[in-house]
């Protein structure tokens, strides 16, 4: 559970950076970072693929985090 945190964590923080939007603070980069892993994975499963590691998982939940800040963006 920890390491889930941490991962979203880093994967909010780097959505954040990627979609020039800058960090969000701890809460909010983890929220972000554990939302868009849902959405990543979602994302990935759907196209077939899968995450395996670390490095995977931070990756996958980046780019679903950038998937749920571009659709937050559209709506705002």
């Amino acid at each position: 559970m920890l390491w889930f945190l941490i991962i979203g964590i880093i994967a909010g923080w780097l959505a954040g950076n990627l979609t020039k939007g800058g960090g969000f603070g701890l809460i909010g980069n983890l929220v972000v970072g554990v939302i868009g892993s849902f959405v990543g994975g979602y994302v990935f499963s759907f196209l077939g693929l899968s995450a395996y590691g670390t490095i995977a998982e931070i990756i996958m939940a980046t780019v679903g985090a950038v998937v749920l800040l571009s659709v937050i963006r559209l709506f705002k």
